[in-house]
């Protein structure tokens, strides 16, 4: 059974923007953080964000920082990552997992700290 949902994924120019979403109706996403990995072909998933459950702490990886911001709306137990000026290097498929704490541990790139996880939105950067 599919946890979460991810959406908003696309082809998009090196540059561009696009703005995922990480959604679920089988329990209260807002009790947890939530983070963002990524997986591109032939490489490891690795960690992209992680955003507290009251969205206070956010937590990036160093190839995004400054480029790539989470946010979420408890309410519609929604997540999202906008994702702004995009290079061919950001391609891949884009996960969201909901963590089993409220917070990102120091930890939160790794795939254990998750507990369920979407099925991925494929994130395509031409050159």
């Amino acid at each position: 059974q599919v946890h979460l949902v991810e959406s908003g994924g696309g082809l998009v120019q090196a540059g561009g923007s696009l703005r995922l979403s990480c959604k679920t109706s089988l329990f209260a996403l807002d009790e947890y953080a939530v983070a963002w990995f990524r997986q591109a072909p032939g490489k490891e998933r690795e960690g992209v964000s992680c955003l507290s459950r009251t969205g206070t702490t956010t937590k990036y990886a160093d190839s995004v920082k400054g480029r790539f911001t989470g946010s979420r709306d408890n309410a519609d137990y929604t997540v999202y990552l906008q994702m702004n000026a995009l290079q061919p290097e950001d391609t891949a498929l884009y996960y969201c997992a909901s963590s089993r704490a409220a917070y990102c541990s120091s930890s939160w790139y790794e795939l254990d700290w998750y507990r369920y996880w979407g099925q991925g939105t494929q994130v395509t950067v031409s050159s």
